[in-house]
């Protein structure tokens, strides 16, 4: 009789640790959507100068965002083919599973060293911003280089905020590929100083990645209006969000009469300026869900 009582608890123990084991594997998944407008408003829908991606994994789901910088304009180099091959790049070593969830910095690191490797050398520099949610971990890793980055909102509020890399004011860091003869005079930063976080999520959680475009247009009270005003957590209400969002920063950009954050944090700098920012827009938009099936 003891033994039979006896196996009775052991397999009770074994089905109640199965059931937590399942419990613990559920999944979380990002769903985002993405919304973007060019500095030249003449030239229709497109990034300008801005790129991104959005890329699944059966280990995480990955999203980036980059800002070619435009001064490269002035020498002849398109600065939207650095930022586009760099996110490109990114997206394509996610898909091919050659990164650990744990490291959005790894990736950075070797996107640019197979555009430093390219036999014709792909002019230009960029600032990037990776996140990635880890699906079993339910942690978020995130890797920022410059002035692009993120916020997650819990519950109605910003619960974290990525800081802004400026070697001065308007400098971001960034990285860069010049000819021999620019080296050493064009700002070049290495991958590996890009600022790394590790958050735990949670289902609901929403997270807003986006170059500097919205962050110098908008206050973080206008973007938490918007998103309170978001109905669902379905693609269409993230979608419908993220193009209001970046609408509005389009709008407050081109106001010659708006003190835009920027126009604050010039101010702050000794500089007299008013208005909104003109500049390339790019906005991702993601809530955290739980994978039913």
């Amino acid at each position: 009789m003891q033994s039979v009582l006896a196996y009775g608890r052991l397999l009770a123990r074994a089905l109640l640790g199965s059931s937590l084991r399942r419990s613990d594997r559920r999944e979380y998944r990002l769903i985002t959507a993405a919304c973007g407008f060019g500095k030249d408003r003449g030239k229709g829908p497109g990034y300008g100068d801005d790129a991104c991606f959005v890329a699944a994994h059966r280990l995480a789901d990955v999203i980036g965002v980059a800002d070619g910088v435009g001064g490269w304009w002035d020498y002849g180099v398109d600065p939207s083919q650095f930022s586009t091959t760099l996110m490109q790049t990114c997206e394509r070593l996610v898909h091919e599973g050659l990164f650990a969830p744990s490291n959005p910095v790894g990736i950075l690191v070797d996107s640019y060293k197979e555009m430093l490797q390219n036999k014709v050398p792909l002019l230009g520099s960029s600032t990037a911003c990776l996140v990635i949610l880890d699906r079993e971990k339910h942690c978020l890793y995130t890797a920022n280089l410059g002035d692009s980055g993120f916020l997650i909102v819990r519950d109605g509020r910003i619960i974290h905020r990525s800081d802004e890399q400026q070697h001065y004011f308007n400098t971001p860091f960034q990285l860069a590929i010049a000819p021999p003869e620019a080296q050493g005079s064009v700002l070049n930063d290495s991958p590996e100083t890009a600022e790394g976080f590790t958050f735990n999520m949670e289902v609901g959680d929403i997270i807003l990645t986006a170059t500097d475009g919205l962050f110098d247009n908008m206050t973080d009270y206008m973007i938490l209006q918007q998103l309170r005003r978001m109905k669902d957590s379905n693609y269409d209400s993230l979608k419908q969000t993220v193009k209001n969002i970046a609408e509005q920063a389009q709008q407050l950009a081109y106001d010659p009469n708006y003190m835009s954050p920027f126009a604050q944090r010039a101010c702050d700098n000794g500089l007299n300026v008013q208005g909104g920012k003109p500049d390339d827009i790019t906005v991702l938009l993601s809530v955290v869900t739980e994978n039913k099936e």
